[in-house]
């Protein structure tokens, strides 16, 4: 494969180097092929040193580096960081080294963050916050992905983000009001990213058992079979009897996170952060109803028209067949 700015391929550079070896002007031959002459004259003369491999992309990194922090240096800030356990602005004093640089030797050794460290001992003692490896299911439907994401309800006229923290006061009657929480239950299919949310008023066993019955429903009008379904180890889903038996009625299999490894569940509790920052919280309601009402047209925009990064720009409902 060829460099993403080249304008020739190897096939190309062949071709270019055969007509001015078969006589044509290098010039005109250079022209032609949308090339400057002296990037014309650069190919020819590889081919003549090199034959067609000569024609061959080479690797853009230079031969040396000569403003490189020296190897010896190197290894004097891992063993330091080893034996010290401080982070590069204590260790940048020291060895009278850019604390930036520092950052950048413990990254290419593979140093972990301090904070995984046990402080006495220097052990690692903590999971890394992102998992090993990425990984995506091959197929539509084969892992789904669900949990509860809990927002506080509006009052009836809107909260403080209508009328300000000022106009909400400060006083122990405001203090002791209570407009509870809405639940939001989604599910995401792991391959396509699509997904289906539900308003609840609790995360109960019978709720989550009955956002799982409608959301399965949901995905299978569309054409894609739940498989496997992963969660959180929450009571309902670990020890709920009416989830277990929904679960069951519908052949699919249950599949736990790690405990206190919520990024193992990422690609919903990703989701949950897209909901919460464009549907939640990017307009002002007036009203708990007219939020809840709004999600179904933002989850519409979601699954058909907003474009998702890890899909190359495309909607969920892309990865889908047409049916």
């Amino acid at each position: 494969m060829s460099h993403r700015n080249a304008r020739l391929t190897p096939r190309g550079r062949l071709i270019l180097v055969e007509r001015v070896l078969a006589g044509s002007p290098i010039s005109h031959v250079a022209k032609s092929m949308g090339v400057s002459r002296h990037c014309a004259g650069r190919w020819v003369a590889r081919y003549r040193l090199e034959g067609e491999a000569g024609l061959e992309d080479r690797s853009s990194r230079p031969h040396h580096c000569p403003r490189r922090t020296p190897a010896a240096l190197e290894a004097q800030i891992v063993a330091l960081r080893r034996e010290r356990r401080v982070g590069p602005a204590l260790l940048s004093p020291q060895l009278h080294v850019p604390a930036r640089t520092i950052s950048r030797v413990l990254a290419r050794a593979g140093e972990p963050r301090l904070s995984s460290l046990d402080p006495m001992t220097g052990e690692i003692v903590r999971s890394s916050r992102a998992t090993a490896r990425r990984y995506e299911r091959a197929r539509p439907g084969e892992l789904v992905h669900v949990d509860v994401k809990k927002l506080g309800r509006i009052p009836d006229g809107g909260g403080w983000r209508v009328w300000g923290r000022a106009a909400a006061g400060d006083t122990q009657d405001h203090k002791r009001q209570r407009v509870g929480f809405d639940y939001v239950h989604s599910m995401v299919d792991d391959h396509t990213r699509l997904a289906y949310s539900e308003v609840l008023d609790d995360e109960r066993v019978e709720s989550c058992a009955g956002f799982l019955a409608r959301a399965v429903a949901w995905f299978l009008e569309r054409g894609v079979a739940v498989g496997e379904v992963i969660t959180d180890n929450a009571f309902s889903y670990r020890h709920g009897r009416a989830w277990a038996a929904t679960l069951e009625a519908l052949g699919a299999r249950q599949l736990f996170i790690k405990p206190h490894c919520p990024w193992q569940n990422g690609k919903v509790e990703r989701f949950n952060r897209t909901l919460q920052i464009e549907w939640a919280y990017r307009r002002v309601y007036t009203s708990n109803d007219e939020r809840r009402q709004a999600l179904d047209g933002w989850l519409e925009c979601y699954n058909y028209e907003r474009p998702h990064s890890s899909l190359g720009g495309r909607p969920p409902i892309s990865r889908l067949a047409p049916t």
